[in-house]
């Protein structure tokens, strides 16, 4: 089949991969890739039309230089280029820049505005409490600053408010996140990321007790007028343990909350956004509530479960801004597993007993997709990697936890 545009995805990573795969599966159409440096998940593709590398994307200038000069490059032949961004430099670099670009490119991106908001964890978290979003106990510290703020319990989470500078920095001991039991180690994390250069603020946040499945998602796409077209919501069956990627989720089982659905993209709604969001919270049994954490001014890693409930994201994106069809707001509703990490991981590592069940279910059903091993992409270094990455997960799961004893005691959602 031949489809009337051509993708251009941004980066190299596995959001690209999975983005790359719905719009193979939804209209046979072989993306073009722009990214920085090749990684392995995408590396020996067979899926990929064209990757092009280069090195000074990482800044506005480069990365419009870039595209430009890319899109002068493929054989189009008149039929529109539909942008797409995988991480959040990428996204902010083409919303502020949209206006160098859309004479070439059709995308569906936030207002800059709103993508600078949600972002900025300090205005995303005072946005939320002010549109009735439930947030953890919240404290912001200025690296440099003597440490003031008043702590009501212990542990608590330490990451960057402003992730994009953050990982700017390589330091002895970096981490994603840093959970601290006590004052004395809320120094220490923060002495140690100081000397490491960063300099933006740190968001000191109530650890809410619990195991990976505690942890929840949602993916939804507002079309460009910004109305809302699909809420997915998901529990997560498994994330990674590793210090430097913990919170990347390995693995998901779809699920369904209405009137959380419904709060989410009201929110989103309500404060004039566009495009894909995927956002990340988690269940706090101490008050029965969901606790929002973020929501990332993209489609994630994971939010290929969104396509797997029959929500293609390439074919919202491609009917709104290529077809200009719009289509009502949807609550996606049934149950899928969606994995990139093999299944002998998650019968290991999948402690929780009810989540356990759920996931030999769903495999003995076949309602499960580790689509990572697309079976459109036949290039066989790739298939390597891919056994490869597979024996290197077993090792990290074996060797690191993000669990202490007594999380996966917490109740994972409400019965």
């Amino acid at each position: 089949m031949s489809a009337d545009f051509i993708p251009v995805i941004v980066g190299t990573d596995i959001n690209t991969y999975l983005t790359g795969v719905c719009f193979h599966e939804e209209y046979g159409v072989r993306p073009y890739l722009l990214g920085r440096e090749g990684m392995g998940v995408t590396r020996y593709s067979s899926l990929f039309e064209r990757t092009r590398f280069d090195a000074d994307i990482e800044d506005a200038d480069g990365l419009v230089a870039a595209l430009r000069s890319y899109a002068e490059e493929i054989p189009h032949e008149g039929r529109p280029l539909v942008l797409v961004g995988t991480s959040d430099k990428y996204v902010r670099l083409i919303v502020e820049n949209r206006e160098r670009l859309e004479d070439l490119y059709r995308m569906n991106v936030p207002p800059a505005e709103v993508n600078a908001a949600l972002q900025d964890k300090r205005r995303f978290y005072a946005l939320a409490a002010e549109h009735g979003l439930p947030i953890p106990e919240t404290h912001f510290h200025q690296v440099g600053e003597p440490i003031t703020m008043q702590i009501s319990r212990y542990p608590v989470i330490i990451k960057p408010s402003n992730g994009i500078e953050y990982f700017r920095h390589e330091f002895p001991g970096r981490e994603k996140v840093y959970r601290v039991d006590d004052e004395q180690q809320l120094h220490e994390v923060v002495s140690r990321i100081e000397a490491g250069g960063y300099r933006d603020q740190l968001i000191v946040q109530d650890f809410i007790p619990g195991d990976d499945t505690c942890i929840w998602d949602s993916v939804l796409y507002l079309n460009s007028a910004g109305r809302g077209e699909f809420v997915t919501f998901g529990q997560v069956a498994l994330q990674e343990h590793t210090a430097t990627a913990v919170g990347n989720y390995t693995a998901v089982v779809s699920r369904y909350d209405r009137p959380m659905m419904e709060q989410l993209v009201r929110f989103l709604e309500t404060i004039g956004y566009t495009g894909f969001a995927n956002a990340d919270l988690k269940w706090d049994h101490r008050d029965g509530q969901y606790k929002v954490l973020e929501f990332n001014t993209r489609q994630g890693r994971s939010s290929y479960y969104a396509t797997q409930l029959g929500h293609n994201l390439a074919r919202h994106l491609v009917d709104d801004v290529v077809h200009g069809r719009r289509g009502e707001l949807t609550y996606a509703e049934g149950e899928v597993l969606f994995t990139v990490v093999p299944r002998y991981i998650l019968r290991r590592y999948v402690q929780n007993p009810r989540m356990a069940a759920d996931v030999r279910r769903l495999i003995r059903s076949g309602r499960w997709s580790n689509p990572l091993w697309y079976r459109g992409d036949w290039h066989l270094k790739r298939r390597a990697f891919l056994l490869m990455r597979g024996y290197r997960y077993a090792k990290k799961y074996r060797e690191s936890t993000w669990i202490r004893d007594g999380d996966a005691a917490v109740p994972a959602q409400a019965d």
